[in-house]
């Protein structure tokens, strides 16, 4: 068995192609990693990278990709809808075959060290890779942005897991990079009939894991005893979401992070979205995959869109597969390819 690891990088720049296409062409230039996607988002402006390959070149993909947007994005000039805290903003690493969580938490402490010692640019650990509980977290870690990251690097409490030479933490071209290991997460957003980001905000609020704050009769955010705010849960566990403005279709959109799809399944996803949308006299148009999906994810929604036929039919995996693109209208902004979406066909 291959030892395989996996990771997705997220760069803040979506718009210029010549940016995107020499830093994905970093990937190219190390041996034993198959770069098999890249998604720039122009509305983001944002390109989400996935390659693949044994560890120790993983690590190196991932390392050359930060220098060249460290190089050729400068923050000072970024503005997009989505988070972000740098021009490298997360970089995960995930383990596939013959790899454990263990050795992406390694590559990730050993990227995050490289990046600060030889690039300059301040490194938070994330999830799996955690240094500390209220870091786990990635929109924790987000919080404030780019444009409150000064700030945030003169909190004690936010001082890097790997920090740069001098007193000084904050780098103003690159900001700070988030690096850690986790589960393959599926990025996955559904559209709606309407370009009022108030209601993709609600509904996100609506079915997130975290929920919304809970208010008191007078309207007033509840703390608990430490002074943390009481959440109240949303529907869907191992899910992330926000309300986003598409300005290339005049469309809202709710972005969605399924971080354990075992938990929700994408048909999961947008059938409850469905529902809230339904009650907010909204309708859904269809949805995306940003990155790759593994296979079980779309086998999984094209049987329950088949149902009860599905034991009287010979039905393959594609046909399972087609189908489940089809009721989720996967193909709305571009054709859906399994070939090129699905993992398992890109490995």
């Amino acid at each position: 068995m291959k030892h395989l690891v996996e990771c997705v990088p997220n760069f803040s720049e979506g718009q210029d192609a010549n940016i995107i296409d020499e830093i994905a062409s970093r990937i190219d230039s190390v041996k034993n990693v198959k770069l098999l996607s890249v998604e720039p988002d122009k509305d983001y402006n944002r390109t989400v990278v996935t390659f693949v390959g044994e560890p120790e070149a993983v690590k190196e993909a991932a390392f050359q990709t930060t220098k060249a947007a460290s190089e050729l994005i400068d923050m000072r000039n970024h503005k997009g809808e989505h988070p972000r805290l740098g021009a490298v903003d997360v970089v995960p690493f995930v383990p596939l075959s013959g790899t454990t969580m263990a050795d992406c938490v390694r590559l990730a402490n050993e990227y995050g060290q490289r990046v600060a010692t030889e690039l300059g640019i301040p490194v938070f650990l994330y999830e799996e890779a955690a240094a500390k509980p209220d870091r786990i977290n990635l929109a924790t870690i987000r919080k404030g942005e780019y444009e409150g990251l000064a700030e945030k690097l003169n909190d004690p409490n936010w001082f890097p897991d790997f920090p740069v030479a001098g007193a000084t933490q904050f780098n103003p071209k690159s900001g700070a990079t988030v690096t850690g290991a986790r589960f393959f997460l599926i990025a996955y957003n559904v559209n709606l009939k309407t370009n009022d980001k108030s209601i993709a905000h609600e509904i996100a609020l609506r079915i997130r894991e975290s929920g919304r704050p809970m208010k008191n009769e007078k309207g007033e955010v509840v703390k608990d005893k430490k002074g943390k705010t009481v959440n109240v849960p949303g529907s869907l566990k191992s899910v992330k979401a926000m309300g986003v403005l598409l300005d290339r279709f005049n469309i809202a959109q709710i972005s969605i992070n399924l971080t354990n799809f075992n938990d929700t399944m994408p048909h999961v996803a947008f059938e409850e979205v469905k529902k809230e949308a339904q009650s907010l006299g909204v309708e859904v148009t269809g949805s995306e995959i940003i990155g790759l999906v593994p296979k079980d994810a779309l086998i999984a929604a094209g049987k329950f869109y088949l149902g009860e036929q599905l034991n009287n039919l010979n039905v393959s995996e594609m046909d399972l597969i087609n189908l489940a693109s089809q009721y989720l209208g996967l193909s709305q902004f571009e054709t859906f390819d399994p070939n090129k979406k699905i993992i398992e066909y890109m490995i």
